[in-house]
């Protein structure tokens, strides 16, 4: 019987039997006032998406560029260059994308694409304030992108956190923000459909980079540069491209790469032609060393991979920018103190940067290869009779070395190295320094034929090993 029936009984009966049911009646009332009251019911939108989305928007920024538009065809450019200033130039293109905040001092990651070109990027936070921003280093072949916000000195941003590299779960719920069609910070919701695609053999499909990954959660154009995040607010990647005849069909850069495209943008080799020598992790606390070059400074100071960075001059060294803006600032003018932890070990190291062209110059490439060579300007191309700038000019070759075997010969511009632009001597040295003796590079040359009084320029490629 419930407890409303026995009360029912106990005040319509009479006697002992009645008062004996009254008491019981009274403890057990008693009991229920002093038990606890029941818990508020959970709030049940406030679901791990929601959490998710509070932890990383705050990180995702809109990014409005204007292109001044500045050749449009040989008609409009000859009308325009002959009767200028009477034609009107054309309104500046403006497009629209988005970006994330990597560091707190205002770094902000994007795709390439998105910036490319621009004369003027003006970068809106997700309280709404507008900055100026200027590019700092693309790589167009990985599509990224950083960009530094003009703020103050001082002003602190929030910075988004990285996954783990390949802490990818197929299936698992996945967010993209972003600001689709310039419309402002927006989120979608979806799965990682794949983690793993890569590019048709004979590049006839969408995907132009290995790994990119796969989502269906709604991608647009201005969605480019946000990120795509997990159930823990985490970046797992930068979104990228859609499949356009598809439906449900998105892409983007997966977190491995970006950590990877973020400390090449970033470095004492890209900011101030300082050889520092050592590869880490950008993405976690304390940072991991993934690599060393032989005979840099890393390898000198006694840094190994799998070393885990803890301090720098007594400070934690716990993120990649301001690591890499405190080594730019020591410069090669004092050595530095680092702290690293080696398996269960503390041990104190002394690190000191050298100036890249020290090292990686014409000299090595002449140890190398045998070919003495300069770097071809402008003035210097002009003075020779040449049509371009910029290569390796060959201004001798040694006997009996891996140059002259390849047919290399005095005159010579070298172009390309395995089929990627040669961008300057410490450019060209780096790479051979990269590769063992034995090893042959394809070298991409303009040979020159003929005789003192007819000279014939064509391209040419040859095939050198290293010594």
């Amino acid at each position: 019987m419930s407890i409303i029936n026995n009360i029912g009984r106990c005040r319509l009966g009479r006697g002992p039997v009645a008062a004996a049911a009254l008491g019981a009646w009274a403890a057990c009332a008693g009991a229920l006032a002093g038990a606890p009251a029941a818990a508020p019911p959970a709030e049940v939108r406030r679901d791990a998406v929601v959490e998710a989305v509070e932890r990383a928007l705050p990180s995702v920024v809109n990014i409005a560029t204007r292109t001044q538009v500045r050749r449009q065809g040989f008609f409009y450019d000859w009308w325009r260059d002959n009767w200028a200033p009477f034609v009107q130039e054309l309104p500046p293109l403006s497009s629209a994308g988005s970006g994330v905040i990597v560091d707190e001092s205002g770094y902000v990651l994007t795709n390439s694409h998105v910036v490319e070109g621009a004369d003027e990027i003006t970068v809106v936070l997700s309280d709404g304030t507008e900055c100026a921003a200027a590019v700092v280093k693309a790589r167009p072949g990985a599509d990224v992108a950083l960009l530094k916000l003009k703020a103050p000195a001082g002003q602190r941003f929030p910075a988004a956190a990285f996954a783990a590299d390949d802490d990818l779960l197929l299936g698992e719920t996945v967010l993209a923000l972003g600001n689709p069609f310039g419309l402002g910070v927006s989120v979608s919701r979806g799965i990682l459909s794949s983690k793993s695609r890569r590019p048709r053999p004979d590049d006839s499909g969408p995907l132009r980079l290995p790994d990119w990954l796969q989502t269906d959660a709604a991608i647009n154009p201005g969605n480019s540069g946000g990120p795509l995040v997990n159930l823990r607010g985490e970046v797992i990647g930068i979104n990228v491209a859609i499949y356009r005849t598809g439906q449900g069909i998105g892409f983007a850069i997966p977190i491995r790469q970006i950590s990877a495209a973020l400390v090449d943008l970033f470095s004492p080799e890209q900011v101030a032609s300082l050889w520092f020598g050592a590869r880490l992790h950008p993405g976690k606390a304390p940072m991991e060393v993934l690599a060393v070059e032989p005979g840099s400074p890393a390898e000198d100071a006694g840094l190994r991979a799998g070393d885990l960075l803890l301090e720098l001059e007594g400070e934690p060294a716990a993120r990649w920018i301001p690591l890499v803006e405190r080594l730019v600032a020591a410069g090669d003018r004092r050595p530095l103190r680092l702290l690293i932890r080696r398996g269960g070990d503390a041990l104190a190291l002394t690190l000191r940067l050298a100036p890249e062209d020290r090292f990686f110059n014409a000299d090595l490439i002449r140890r190398r290869t045998g070919a003495s060579v300069q770097w071809l300007t402008a003035a210097l191309a002009e003075s020779l009779g040449l049509n371009f700038s910029e290569g390796l000019l060959i201004a001798g070759v040694d006997a009996d070395s891996p140059a002259a075997r390849a047919g290399l010969r005095h005159g010579f511009v070298i172009q390309t190295l395995d089929g990627q632009p040669v961008a300057g001597l410490v450019d060209a040295a780096r790479r051979l320094h990269a590769r063992a003796a034995g090893e042959t590079v394809a070298l991409g040359v303009v040979v020159e034929e003929g005789n003192e009084l007819f000279v014939r320029r064509r391209a040419g490629s040859v095939r050198l090993t290293l010594r």
